[in-house]
């Protein structure tokens, strides 16, 4: 008997395996109806306010972007415009100007300049473009790294 002892000692006979069923049953449905919370794809990151939370990626990029690129076989700097190749100070100075003074009348004016250098271009090259923007007025200049040539 459950209670142990003699009869005369428990007068009411409980059987306790069927509350041992109910109370099991009872565990095993709250287990499955549970809801773990989903930390699945969320990470904390630190990500700058102005960009990136535009919702739908538009046609046009937004951007003022020189290329420079190390020649080996000449042992000078390539700089690209677009897809123009520039040697002359003097014609990046006009063509900066005239992609900036297009992109104010587009009604943006904090369009960045970005100087996209592969990293075996000397710094006094990539200063010479931080200088003709500045002599622009052009106050948003931005770097980012090349990939390297193999």
């Amino acid at each position: 008997m459950a209670g142990g002892g003699d009869a005369e000692d428990n007068p009411v006979a409980i059987n306790v395996i069927p509350m041992v069923d109910v109370i099991f049953c009872l565990c095993v449905f709250f287990m499955c109806s549970f809801k773990f919370k989903q930390l699945e794809g969320k990470f904390e990151s630190w990500l700058p306010r102005n960009k990136g939370a535009e919702g739908t990626p538009s046609d046009v990029i937004k951007e003022i972007r020189i290329a420079m690129f190390w020649d080996e076989a000449t042992s000078k700097v390539r700089r690209q415009f677009g897809m123009r190749t520039v040697d002359d100070d003097g014609e990046m100075t006009t063509l900066i100007r005239g992609s900036y003074e297009d992109w104010r009348a587009k009604g943006e004016p904090n369009v960045p300049v970005i100087i996209d250098g592969d990293e075996r271009v000397p710094w006094s090259e990539v200063l010479k473009i931080v200088n003709i923007a500045k002599g622009l007025s052009i106050d948003n200049i931005e770097f980012a790294l090349g990939k390297k040539d193999a």
